[in-house]
């Protein structure tokens, strides 16, 4: 048996991300993917590249510094291979370009701007193999700060794949119009009819907070009646009650109403009544992808 650490850096709208693997390789056994270690650091990157349509300076040390503090526990915890890639706020920047050069000559970290439709391809690569069931239907939804990313899946395998600027960041900012809305509800309808046996998978920093709040046990999913119950809870209170009554994290409180928000109207335009949530999203998509690579798959 040998056993590897593979890395992933998402840099994302709402925060940047360090996600650490084992990867057990063992001989006439499928190889096995082990989360190791996860840092997480809330720089809204997309309060800025939606608003004003740069990154600020600040945040762009920002950026820096926190590469900086990935390397040294890259380095430390023994990692032999690493990936970063960054999403809507970093792409849709007109600075984008320009921060991916200064993190490179500051760092020797060489930063990927990816476009939706390969981040929704990345996830769907991640291993849901034990949650999919070949008989049935699945809506795989990942709610980031930019950007939703959806991928249907039929007889354990995508068939489709689509990435929406409908985002946490930009709902708060009252940055989605109506006609974005509309093609989205018409996606959902159209890729999920007529396929018998639909279940949502449900991705993301909020919907795994849902999950936990909602006191079910891995694997258990959440229900519709839950969640719409939930969504109506939370928008009841205000955000400084969110933070100090239900103790979620001042960058959690706000952004946690609009993902919800996502999921119920995704839920209601697919006809759907449970939602999965197996804790898997784009930096475990980055570390399969990277590992496969390396070993020629």
């Amino acid at each position: 048996m040998k056993v590897r650490k593979y890395a992933a850096i998402d840099i994302g709208s709402n925060a940047m991300r360090l996600l650490v693997h084992n990867i057990v390789e063992t001989p006439q056994r499928p190889v096995q993917f082990f989360k190791n270690a996860l840092v997480r650091v809330p720089v809204r990157l997309g309060e800025d590249s939606f608003g004003i349509g740069t990154i600020s300076e600040e945040n762009v040390r920002r950026i820096v510094k926190t590469l900086k503090a990935f390397l040294l526990l890259i380095e430390v915890s023994g990692v032999e291979k690493y990936r970063a890639c960054a999403t809507s706020a970093l792409r849709e920047a007109a600075n984008g370009p320009e921060i991916t050069e200064r993190i490179f000559k500051e760092t020797g970290m060489e930063v990927e701007l990816i476009d939706g439709q390969e981040e929704a391809s990345i996830i769907a690569g991640t291993d849901l193999a034990q949650l999919i069931q070949q008989d049935a239907n699945y809506l795989y939804v990942d709610v980031g700060g930019g950007s939703t990313e959806f991928t249907v899946f039929s007889g354990g395998e995508p068939v489709l794949s689509r990435s929406f600027q409908i985002g946490t960041v930009r709902l708060i900012k009252e940055l989605v119009a109506e006609a974005e809305w509309k093609e989205l509800r018409e996606w959902i309808q159209g890729a999920t009819a007529g396929r018998p046996k639909l279940s949502i998978i449900g991705s993301g920093g909020n919907i795994n907070k849902l999950h936990k709040m909602s006191g079910r046990k891995i694997g258990q999913p959440l229900s519709y009646i839950w969640l719409n119950a939930q969504y109506h809870f939370l928008e009841s209170m205000t955000y400084d009650e969110r933070i100090s009554e239900l103790g979620l994290n001042p960058d959690r409180a706000d952004v946690i109403l609009p993902a919800t928000q996502i999921f119920l109207l995704t839920a209601k335009w697919s006809g759907v009544k449970k939602i999965h949530v197996p804790q898997i999203g784009l930096a475990d998509g980055i570390i399969r992808d990277l590992y496969f690579r390396e070993m020629g798959y």
